[in-house]
């Protein structure tokens, strides 16, 4: 683990940029972005435009350390290069922001009001390739639909499980049970989760460390007691379909939260503006979310 990265993932001012749109949600990506499906007739075109947007939003004057501390990226986006340097040894070496890879492959059904994560069976052989690409963590996703205890036990319990097997090569993992933001039962659903986030905390050995990227809780402050267990590195929130302001404004209920927005962070970019315009637009974005993020 790079302890300087750590220290900056631990301690540094600014939020996560998440870039880390996978295969299913890149076409929506790239329609927001302003690039519809017509623009590609095989997956990786698809990809290799996708690639393209998000070069020039890391290349961005705006996208450096100093207000964005790290960025969550897609395993495609790992393994492609900006000038000439793999996308995580730029991210750091050109911009000091800390490199993440988005691990999971989606959501099984909906089973007891949640959706835990799909099988992961060449887990091993990704996070080989992430120590071989200079990754230092990475993030998984569940959502949380509905306040069933059974369900919501089983979501932490398989995020704690996985996220073993990453601390044992030595990489920091994102634990994410988003709870959905139209849940009937949002703040029973925070209850439950915190719960048993709780439990499986106690389970870690001295010396194994996660974060969490979570839904802005109803409750202001709600997970302050999260951030002060040792185990934790950082506790993030995820905008999970808020538009931008409403994403910053709740945001700075929660001291200590810093944000890891991926819509709210691309609101508004499109691939017909001028690189002055994006450029502007971007840097706007970037100090909004920032500013959230330090209150």
């Amino acid at each position: 683990m790079n302890a300087i990265q750590l220290k900056q993932m631990t301690s540094a001012k600014g939020f996560i940029a998440a870039l880390d749109q996978s295969g299913g949600s890149t076409p929506k990506a790239l329609k927001q972005y302003g690039v519809n499906e017509d623009a590609w007739t095989t997956e990786e075109e698809m990809f290799q435009l996708v690639h393209k947007m998000r070069t020039r939003v890391i290349k961005a004057p705006a996208f450096k350390g100093d207000r964005i501390i790290a960025s969550i990226l897609f395993e495609n986006t790992m393994n492609r290069k900006i000038d000439d340097k793999y996308t995580a040894d730029y991210l750091w070496e050109e911009k000091q922001v800390v490199p993440i890879l988005k691990i999971d492959k989606g959501l099984a059904d909906l089973e007891n009001g949640v959706q835990v994560m799909k099988p992961m069976p060449e887990l091993d052989d990704l996070l080989k390739q992430a120590q071989k690409r200079h990754i230092f963590g990475t993030k998984m996703r569940s959502v949380i639909k509905e306040a069933n205890e059974e369900g919501i036990k089983k979501i932490v319990d398989q995020q704690f499980e996985i996220a073993k097997r990453i601390i044992a090569y030595d990489l920091v993992p994102i634990i994410e049970p988003e709870v959905d933001i139209h849940a009937p039962e949002k703040t029973k659903c925070e209850e439950l989760l915190k719960k048993y986030i709780k439990e499986d905390l106690k389970a870690l050995g001295k010396d194994q460390k996660v974060m969490f990227k979570l839904t802005i809780p109803n409750m202001d402050n709600f997970y302050a007691d999260l951030m002060d267990d040792t185990h934790v590195v950082r506790v993030v929130a995820l905008s999970g379909g808020y538009s931008q302001d409403e994403a910053c404004e709740k945001l700075t209920h929660n001291h200590g939260m810093i944000a890891s927005f991926s819509r709210a962070l691309l609101q508004d970019l499109s691939s017909s503006q001028s690189d002055a315009d994006f450029n502007k637009m971007l840097k706007d974005s970037i100090e909004k979310i920032y500013q959230a993020s330090i209150k």
